[in-house]
């Protein structure tokens, strides 16, 4: 009898399309065919919140993010707490948006994609909590998605020709990664940072300099306007292996402003980014060309945060002229912190017959291999 009441009241608070779709689901799921198929994506990973709506894996019928930097700009770096916080505040709203911008009720989506990790613990859980409800009310299945996997999709919302094999640099506040991709659903973990991320680097040079937060824009932009070879700074790791190391670039950069102040003289901030920018360009692109020839792969491509770094793009450019590979890379929009890409993979997934339990966690480590 109790269950009786629990399943009308249930009926009661959803309107009943939506009910006798999602009791459908519940009854009999397949895997539906790829045509008509829309995705309905979170991304809460860190500072930004994020909402879109996929159709057929690559056109964006809505992509929506609400950005924290106003709120830890002063702290010159994400306050966990904070944008965990926030993520609470906006999550449903932005979700309303992204259905009303892409035309769409839950009636319409196909299934719910999340960002599952790597990440803030308490963030994924805002964007993993709220995917689940949606699951559970609409009976509608849910797909786990890794983070990083997300920003190497990015690439394919854009260039509907791009195919693997390829080799791709995934730069951001959070992750330095050169990974390899044999085919859709697969990877190989090329090489990693040993410590600071670029984006994380950028960030603390440009702190330590007073020039505000992110660093990356900042210190790009002042780059366009200084001298690359006024200052050497370290290559760390230039000939060594795949992984990265920017700790010590950081901390030759910071040694070096001391040394200037303490002496009585300006530093030039301009030459200073530009020389710290090119020690950073060099590495990333010899690792990965490198990386691109061991694997014999055509097709390299850049994702994440850093992707839009303009001297990363010029580097990049040149060795792609200079070697004959294909090179990718998404517009800025999608570069940073986006649900689109978390719905393009998780549109892969969906069709592969993945799902994520209602029972899952997040999981801040989560590795792509």
């Amino acid at each position: 009898m109790r269950q009786s009441q629990a399943r009308k009241k249930e009926e009661e608070s959803i309107p009943a399309i939506v009910y006798k779709k999602a009791k459908a689901r519940r009854e009999t799921e397949s895997v539906p065919m790829a045509a008509g198929l829309q995705m309905l994506a979170i991304e809460t990973s860190c500072d930004e919140t994020a909402v879109a709506v996929l159709s057929n894996g690559r056109t964006i019928l809505s992509n929506m993010v609400a950005s924290q930097i106003s709120l830890h700009e002063r702290f010159g770096g994400v306050v966990p707490e904070i944008a965990s916080r926030r993520h609470l505040e906006v999550i449903n709203p932005l979700l309303k948006q992204a259905l009303e911008k892409a035309d769409a009720g839950f009636v319409d989506i196909s299934a719910v994609a999340v960002t599952i990790g790597p990440g803030l613990v308490g963030a994924l859980l805002i964007g993993l909590g709220a995917a689940k409800a949606i699951s559970y009310v609409t009976g509608l299945p849910l797909v786990g998605v890794n983070h990083i996997e997300g920003h190497l999709f990015a690439n394919f919302l854009e260039h509907p020709d791009l195919r693997p094999p390829l080799v791709c640099l995934i730069v951001s506040g959070g992750h330095t990664s050169i990974v390899y991709m044999p085919d859709f659903g697969k990877y190989e973990l090329v090489g990693e940072t040993l410590d600071d991320a670029v984006g994380e680097a950028y960030d603390k040079v440009s702190n330590y300099l007073g020039l505000g937060y992110p660093g990356g824009p900042v210190l790009d932009g002042l780059a366009k306007d200084g001298d690359p070879s006024s200052i050497h700074f370290p290559r760390a790791m230039l000939h060594d292996g795949f992984d990265f190391s920017l700790s010590g670039l950081k901390t030759a950069v910071l040694n070096y402003v001391t040394r200037e102040r303490s002496a009585g003289r300006e530093v030039n901030v301009a030459n200073l980014a530009a020389s710290f920018q090119a020690a950073v360009v060099d590495v990333l692109v010899a690792k990965t060309v490198a990386a691109a020839q061991r694997f014999e792969v055509e097709n390299v491509a850049l994702a994440g945060g850093v992707a839009a770094n303009s001297g990363l793009r010029a580097g990049f450019e040149a060795a792609a002229s200079k070697t004959g590979f294909e090179l990718f890379y998404p517009s800025p929009a999608l570069c940073t912190d986006n649900a689109a890409m978390i719905a393009a993979a998780g549109y892969y997934r969906f069709l592969s017959g993945e799902r994520l339990p209602l029972t899952a966690n997040p999981d801040p480590n989560l590795r792509l291999t």
